[in-house]
C-alpha cells in the first residue's frame, strides 16, 4: 500500500450561492484520511459556510459557520476523517463567488 499526501483545492469564484461544491471524491480502490480543511472568505462581507460528507448518507460536518470578510476557518482542529472509495466532501456558502477551500489528506492505495 502506498501512502501519498495531497491537497485538493476549490476556487469558489464563479459559483452560485448555496451551491454544493465537491472538493474531493475518493477514487476507486483508494481510501483517504483527511488531515486538514480550511475555508477562506474571499468576499467583502461576512458569509456562512457549510461542510458535508457524503458516505452512504449525506451529513453535515459543520453547518452555517460564520466567516468574516477576508478571514479563514480551519475545521479539522486535530480531528481526522476516514473516507472510503466514492465518499465526497463538499462545501457551500450562502454568498456567490465567496468561498475558497483547501483540503489536505493522505491517500492510501
Amino acid at each position: 500500500m502506498a501512502n501519498t499526501f495531497k491537497n485538493a483545492v476549490y476556487n469558489g469564484a464563479n459559483t452560485s450561492a448555496s451551491a454544493n461544491m465537491a472538493v474531493y471524491t475518493v477514487p476507486s480502490s483508494t481510501r483517504a484520511v483527511v488531515i486538514g480543511l480550511t475555508l477562506a472568505n474571499t468576499s467583502s462581507s461576512q458569509i456562512t459556510a457549510s461542510i458535508k460528507l457524503s458516505a452512504g448518507q449525506t451529513v453535515y460536518l459543520a453547518k452555517d459557520i460564520p466567516i468574516p470578510s477576508g478571514s479563514s476557518f480551519e475545521y479539522m482542529g486535530g480531528n481526522k476523517i476516514i473516507m472510503l472509495t466514492g465518499n465526497t466532501i463538499s462545501v457551500s456558502s450562502n454568498t456567490a463567488d465567496s468561498l475558497d477551500t483547501v483540503l489536505s489528506f493522505m491517500e492510501i492505495t
